[in-house]
């Protein structure tokens, strides 16, 4: 079953609202903008989770971020295939 829906409106500059029609394709221009939105409001969760951590525990240093991509990488290179390429 879909969500309920609304009927909004709207203000974009023109060579996005073209640009996002282009995209959407046959879904068309209001779900193509559904999901951005979505998207977005996904951001600012994450975003607002983030506040809410580095005030508990301060915040993430830029070592401590590549410490961690480091190791997903090697994780990625140890699960993955002999030549499959893990970028």
């Amino acid at each position: 079953m879909s969500k309920p829906t609304g009927t909004y409106s709207i203000t974009l500059p023109r060579g996005i609202a073209e640009a996002a029609e282009a995209r959407g394709g046959p879904s068309g221009l209001s779900a193509y903008a559904a999901a951005a939105v979505a998207r977005q409001i996904e951001l600012d969760n994450l975003n607002d989770l983030i506040t809410v951590a580095e005030a508990e525990h301060g915040p993430v240093t830029d070592e401590e971020i590549q410490s961690l991509r480091d190791r997903l990488m090697r994780v990625r290179r140890e699960q993955s295939p002999p030549g499959a390429s893990t970028a």
